[in-house]
């Protein structure tokens, strides 16, 4: 079937009242980004809807694009005909022969939005019905429940007839609810969690601690990677490179093998926080999952929490691992995040890490480490390098070269 347009329904947005307007043209225009490789395309913007005129494009590979871009709830491949009845019945036609699985059951529903053509909607509906019927007789009729429900919509100058519904990503446009940095270690669960923040409108930056040289250039390169694939969901994405190595020797040796965990998520969260500063960020998330490992009891993530004074999202703090995992291969993530190069986080863990830490003894173990691990807080700020990211590689990066990450 060769379709001529596609019109596209937006998600969450058409509920935001007097805002609306800025929402679908910013949504509108992060379309026009997304398949900015198919040049012939062409954008009419509607009431709560876009029309994309193919102009030639391939519908297929426009569609596989469309379905990940946040904020579009549904989308459906139409077929234009001309105002004349007998062209509007083999364009219906020819659609119901081309659905596959070939359904039994169908019906046509006409909207009459030129009210000048000669037929009103109930006798078209019959025209067109039983067109299709006399030409596929194994078709029936069914008004209340059909396979297949056939749309034809009237206009002045054309008539558009489509059937399927694709669904879309939904939630929001990206960066409606502002932005917020991510914790991305080279796990499962944080490109998942950042992904859901962007589903619901954020605009993401990524924070990375490494430890070199107890994590290998390796490891590095699957959370750029990582990055990456996140960046085809959100555009550009600035990766943040935190050096963690001296802190957690410090907290190594500080005698508290119990709290190291604690403390070194305490410390991660510190640090993300002068970097949100920096970025203009006003929120944390983080790939938590209740009770999964020791740090995400119901009391870990309380005294971990309370080191930042920004709010700290965690998207997938309900869901059992198996659901993470399939949202993970969804994104297709997964292959990459379960690489063998192991980042800071699996480094130092003791044998028995506290599951229910006392917030007291925690902050009085980090007033006993002084002004000189407040320093190395400072030393990896300051030492943080930033890359910006594509799906497709480094376009740009602060502090060294790009060729000087690979």
């Amino acid at each position: 079937m060769n379709y001529d347009l596609i019109i596209v329904r937006f998600g969450e947005i058409t509920i935001k009242g007097r805002n609306r307007n800025r929402f679908e043209a910013m949504l509108l225009l992060q379309i026009q980004s997304a398949l900015k490789d198919f040049p012939a395309l062409s954008y009419v913007r509607g009431y709560a809807r876009v029309y994309i005129h193919l102009n030639g494009e391939d519908y297929g590979l426009v569609a596989a694009r469309l379905k990940d871009i946040f904020g579009i709830m549904s989308f459906s491949p139409v077929a234009s005909a001309p105002q004349e009845l007998e062209s509007i019945q083999k364009c219906a036609l020819e659609i119901m022969r081309t659905v596959d699985p070939a359904p039994k059951t169908f019906k046509v529903s006409v909207k009459r939005g030129w009210k000048q053509f000669p037929h009103d909607s109930l006798e078209m509906n019959h025209l067109i019905g039983s067109y299709v019927l006399r030409h596929c007789p194994e078709l029936k009729v069914d008004v209340r429940k059909p396979e297949v429900e056939l749309k034809v919509d009237i206009q002045h100058k054309e008539t558009y007839l489509y059937c399927e519904v694709e669904k879309g990503a939904g939630g929001f446009p990206l960066g409606m609810n502002g932005k917020a940095m991510l914790l991305l270690s080279g796990g499962i669960d944080s490109p998942v969690a950042g992904w859901m923040a962007m589903k619901k409108g954020l605009k993401i930056e990524a924070v990375h601690f490494h430890s070199y040289p107890f994590t290998s250039e390796q490891a590095k390169e699957k959370v750029v990677t990582l990055a990456q694939r996140l960046a085809y969901y959100g555009g550009k994405i600035r990766l943040h490179l935190v050096p963690f190595t001296d802190i957690q020797t410090k907290l190594a040796q500080s005698g508290h093998d119990s709290l190291i965990i604690t403390l070194m998520r305490r410390s991660m969260l510190k640090i993300t926080e002068r970097l949100a500063e920096r970025s203009g960020a006003l929120a944390i998330v983080s790939g938590d999952s209740l009770g999964q490992v020791a740090s995400q009891t119901l009391g870990s993530m309380n005294v971990i929490g309370r080191s930042s004074s920004l709010p700290l999202l965690r998207p997938l703090v309900m869901m059992d691992k198996q659901e993470i995992i399939d949202y993970a291969v969804k994104i297709n993530t997964f292959e990459t995040s379960i690489l063998p190069f192991e980042d800071c986080c699996t480094l130092f863990v003791p044998k028995s890490p506290a599951t229910n830490p006392d917030l007291r003894i925690v902050e009085r173990v980090e007033a006993h480490l002084g002004e000189q691990f407040d320093r190395l807080i400072d030393d990896a700020v300051e030492g943080t390098e930033t890359v910006l990211l594509t799906e497709t590689g480094v376009p740009g990066a602060s502090k060294q070269r790009e060729d000087e990450w690979f």
